[in-house]
């Protein structure tokens, strides 16, 4: 036996890993986890090659708990050292890097996160252990090792009786973690960060029914064998070629990475490049409703099958951390801070990829089968237009495949809307102007009204549609967006010939002088317009400019500064031509004359959806009086 002091100048190196180290302790299982991993597919590289000259079997990592003795076991069937070995790499260079590290991040240590990189994974076991003993025996031929070391830099190291291949690391577990002695703690753990690991993991055994005999009589009871209860799942989808899965594989990866999500992915997008970065994965877009939820089941992400994080911004394209899936990226520095990351050439690399790879399966799926792709667009919308406002590069592609639908449930590209549209919509001075709704019920009035004169109107819902007008207009010469109540569709699309109005001037300033006596100047202002006879009298309109600006600034950005907070204006346009017009003008009786007025007025509001409240309770008393 030999005892030595481990080769550290700083003296309370130990309490600063303890400290320091993580800001994580249970990430300690998962480094150690790690390092097993390491240890078996190294195995694995050396028999392959002849290097190593033994048996590489079907080798697991098995976990177990000694609750009664406050003992975690983590024991491998890997590679294993020799006493040299354990000297070389457990004394010397772990804590040359510990100190490396510490010097170097000594200011942010506490927020590195990850820092297996340094060759400490194993040093995070004294976080949650105040002994910790390896008992390994090397695939050479040479007697097995026994090291232990209580935190303090001095440590023993004696032969040991084990016979079989491999590494057991033992922790006495200290007060304050006695919660990795619990059973349930620990499998919450293994599923966090091994559910995937390409070794076999054990924990425990489970019970499985053995098949019933064919000759079995009706008081056959089930038999049961014991077998071993393997956590996780060596070989998950991604790690296979995608001509080696199917539809229904995709699926059921899918139910494995969230057993609590019912809904079924619309479609998937298998990841898999080595040049010039590794990295492989199965993207996949969910179903997704209109108010930008917050994402509870977010993209994880591997560094060769091991779990890391799933805050992959910086990794992932802003707009698709909305997706769910897996990446698997060797070349992910992820030892750093998020800041580090965002800066590192690779990743902005892995980032443009990504982009590109959703870009062209959202091409092919929508030219394979379009029809398909225009029942899923409602579903996938919201990504994709938040997609062409964020990413230049998606934005270009998207034109290939970025629909509008219309209030006929049909679906155009941009190309064929404008297209399908000059003919008709092109106003006096050239323009092509674009109709459309944010909701279809609420606006049914308007949209009538433009169906009528032969127009499309499209239904943009989302909440971000008018930042995405806004650069559709801004890339597109002669192109506008016109939402339908922003105006009376004669003035949307303002054609050569002028409509003749009814009424005199004098009569034109008499009528909108006594209108601005009823109704309230600091909501509407009064606009009279001579318009077809069969139009209604009375139209309330939001000012697209206005409205745009004000929306814009409520969904961040774009807008006018502080317009969001503006009170809401609108237009009152008063129909000339029609007959209530006049009516107002030769009613004699003042009551009559302004229960007129008002009633119109309430009308029109009620068609925009704007009469509430105490009005409305007021108008529906008023028009049943009428009816006796």
């Amino acid at each position: 036996m030999s005892s030595g002091k481990i080769n550290v100048s700083v003296e309370n190196i130990f309490p600063l890993i303890k400290k320091f180290l993580y800001s994580d302790h249970e990430i300690f299982l998962r480094e150690l986890i790690s390092n097993a991993t390491d240890a078996t597919l190294k195995l694995k590289h050396l028999t392959s090659i002849g290097e190593a000259t033994v048996e590489y079997g079907d080798p697991m990592i098995e976990v177990k708990i000694d609750a009664e003795g406050k003992k975690l076991h983590i024991i491998d069937q890997g590679l294993g050292m020799t006493a040299d070995e354990v000297k070389k790499y457990i004394n010397q260079i772990a804590f040359s890097g510990a100190e490396e590290f510490l010097e170097k991040y000594k200011d942010t240590a506490k927020d590195s996160g990850v820092i297996g990189h340094f060759g400490l994974g194993f040093y995070s076991a004294f976080m949650v252990a105040n002994k910790v003993e390896i008992i390994t025996k090397s695939y050479k031929e040479e007697p097995a090792a026994h090291w232990t070391c209580d935190g303090s830099p001095e440590f023993t190291l004696e032969t040991a009786d084990k016979t079989d291949r491999g590494t057991e690391i033992i922790l006495h577990i200290a007060d304050d973690s006695t919660e990795f002695l619990e059973e349930s703690r620990i499998r919450e753990l293994l599923v966090k960060y091994n559910k995937f690991m390409p070794i076999p993991i054990k924990f425990g055994t489970r019970k499985e029914a053995l098949p019933k005999p064919e000759n079995a009589g009706e008081d056959y009871e089930t038999e049961y064998k014991e077998i071993d209860n393997i956590i996780n799942n060596p070989n998950p989808a991604w790690t296979k070629q995608p001509s080696d899965l199917t539809d229904e594989d995709y699926k059921s990866f899918y139910r494995e990475l969230y057993p609590m999500q019912f809904d079924e992915p619309l479609f998937n997008i298998h990841l898999n490049v080595d040049y010039p970065f590794n990295l492989t994965g199965i993207l996949y877009f969910p179903k997704l409703s209109n108010d930008l939820q917050i994402q509870k089941d977010k993209i994880q992400l591997y560094q060769n099958q091991v779990f890391v994080t799933d805050n992959v911004e910086g990794i992932v394209p802003e707009f698709l951390t909305m997706l769910k899936g897996v990446i698997d990226s060797p070349d992910i520095p992820l030892n750093v801070s998020r800041s580090y990351l965002q800066a590192d050439g690779n990743v902005k690399k892995i980032s443009n990829y990504i982009t590109r790879k959703v870009s062209d399966k959202l091409k092919s799926l929508f030219n394979e089968n379009r029809e398909d792709f225009e029942q899923k667009w409602n579903d996938i919308k919201i990504v994709l237009e938040y997609g062409m406002l964020s990413e230049p590069k998606f934005y270009e592609k998207a034109g290939d495949f970025a629909l509008y639908p219309t209030t006929e449930g049909k679906y155009y590209t941009l190309a064929e809307l404008k297209e399908t549209l000059a003919p008709t919509q092109t106003d006096k001075d050239g323009n092509l102007i674009v109709l459309y709704a944010s909701n279809q019920e609420m606006q049914h009035s308007y949209i009538e009204a433009a169906k009528e004169k032969g127009y499309e109107v499209l239904i943009l819902d989302s909440p971000i549609v008018s930042h995405l007008i806004q650069k559709l207009e801004a890339d597109n010469e002669k192109l506008t967006f016109a939402r339908v109540d922003a105006d009376h569709v004669e003035n949307l699309i303002k054609k050569e010939e002028e409509q003749i109005s009814r009424l005199s001037e004098d009569e034109k300033t008499k009528l909108k002088d006594y209108l601005e006596t009823i109704v309230p100047k600091e909501k509407y202002s009064v606009q009279l317009e001579a318009m077809d006879s069969k139009s209604a009298p009375f139209i309330i309109t939001q000012p697209e400019f206005m409205r745009r600006m004000k929306e814009m600034s409520q969904t961040g950005g774009g807008g006018m500064f502080g317009m969001g907070n503006l009170p809401e204006m609108y237009n009152l346009i008063v129909n000339t031509n029609s007959d209530l017009a006049g009516s107002i003008l030769n009613v004699e009786n003042e009551t009559e004359k302004s229960a007129l007025v008002k009633q119109a007025l309430d009308l029109a509001k009620l068609s925009q959806g704007l009469l509430k409240g105490e009005e409305l309770t007021a108008f529906v008393k008023r028009s049943f009086e009428t009816l006796k």
